[in-house]
């Protein structure tokens, strides 16, 4: 293990010292608040349920004192259940980062590929395993995946699970596991369903929540661009070439509409672009990502698949090309910019159809989205500008009576 002074702010949270040198080489000094209220607590074997804004360091908040508490390798004694395949294959990045001078070993399991490699790393032995539920129930029907020694549960975006209708599978992964074992649950909201779960999984836990849930990042300027139906990819391709971004992420409802969308910026030449959804590939997705990480791609399209969780640090700016139907999801994609206290854009594009999502976001967040209207772009007639122009009317009444 490296030599050198540990980072004082990480040191004084209990955290092993082959942990805190990984955290030294990572050239972290200071833990976020989810990780210096939450650690602790996991480290004196607490249940914990935690909450926090994307972009805080959740991920950290629980892998750290995890593999802090495990000691040396051993057996299986640590599941993290995630959504996604790429939310457990980033999850597992995270833990052989901060583990690596702990020699504990950590895998994936996830659907979408053979299972033969999987099985064979954890018929030679594993301490971590990130797993999605499909497949880690296939594991555990045929007796390659035994949990009877497991210390440690992390379920991780619950709500996302809830969303993919995982949650019979997650109720019946947690029967399996020992009674006396520690669990970590994190989600950003709690509807019944949840609330249930939480209930039967949890014991005793103890609350950390930072920020104001559904409140999107202090650090994000956010604006809606009323629009026609028929516009809507015109005024997209406008906006792109009005705006300096050197990362920017696009959502899509559909994946046709991802595809599309993807199509028409390849054939402008103009941009280094990529698309992620559920019907490409494993593979490929993995290369979009790994992609627009490293700059390779300026732009990515995707749906919501990339909205939640997903560690993309450096996002400039983010485009939704329609409101999300679900509110909630809108927080969480524009929370792919302005993370870690850097500032960020987001724009969304709406229609008069879509005037319900957008007061149930506004709703949600409790405070009115400005408009705007791009300069020099040749609107069709639609109610949704006169209905945004009248406000806009109204506001600037209220403010010259006021002057008055």
């Amino acid at each position: 293990m490296p030599e050198g002074p540990f980072p004082p702010a990480f040191e004084a949270l209990g955290l092993s010292p082959s942990v805190l040198a990984s955290i030294r080489e990572s050239g972290y000094e200071n833990p976020t608040e989810i990780q210096q209220r939450a650690i602790p607590l996991v480290l004196e074997l607490k249940d914990v349920i935690g909450a926090s804004q994307t972009g805080t360091g959740k991920t950290a908040a629980f892998a750290l004192p995890t593999l802090s508490r495990l000691g040396p390798p051993g057996n299986f004694r640590c599941l993290v259940l995630e959504p996604t395949r790429e939310l457990a294959l980033q999850v597992v990045e995270q833990f052989e980062k901060y583990g690596k001078h702990t020699g504990l070993r950590v895998i994936a399991i996830y659907g979408g590929v053979g299972y033969e490699k999987q099985r064979k790393a954890l018929q030679e032995g594993v301490d971590v395993v990130v797993a999605t539920p499909g497949r880690l129930l296939d594991f555990m029907s045929d007796g390659t995946a035994n949990m009877k020694n497991l210390e440690v549960l992390v379920l991780d975006e619950v709500d996302r699970m809830l969303d993919m209708g995982f949650l019979p599978d997650v109720r019946r992964i947690v029967e399996s596991t020992p009674k006396s074992r520690q669990t970590l649950f994190f989600s950003a909201t709690m509807p019944p369903q949840i609330k249930s779960l939480a209930e039967f999984a949890l014991k005793d836990p103890i609350s950390v929540e930072v920020g104001i849930r559904f409140s999107p990042a202090e650090t994000v300027s956010h604006y809606m661009y009323p629009v026609a139906s028929d516009q809507r990819e015109e005024l997209l391709l406008a906006i792109l070439k009005q705006t300096h971004f050197n990362s920017l992420m696009i959502f899509t409802r559909t994946k046709a509409q991802a595809d599309q969308i993807y199509s028409s910026l390849k054939q402008t030449e103009e941009y280094k672009v990529a698309v992620m959804h559920s019907d490409i590939s494993q593979k490929e997705r993995e290369k979009a990502l790994q992609g627009f990480r490293s700059g390779e791609f300026e732009i990515i399209v995707a749906t919501d698949l990339a909205a939640r969780g997903l560690d993309v640090s450096g996002v400039t700016h983010v485009i939704n090309v329609m409101v999300p139907e679900n509110s909630e999801d809108y927080v969480h994609r524009i929370g792919r910019t302005g993370r870690a206290k850097k500032e960020g854009d987001a724009y969304t594009l709406f229609s008069a159809e879509e005037l319900p999502y957008v007061a149930s976001i506004e709703r949600l967040i409790n405070q009115k989205i400005e408009r705007k209207k791009l300069e020099g772009f040749s609107y069709k007639y639609t109610t949704v500008l006169d209905e945004e122009d009248k406000a806009r009317a109204i506001l600037r009444g209220k403010g010259k009576k006021k002057r008055r």
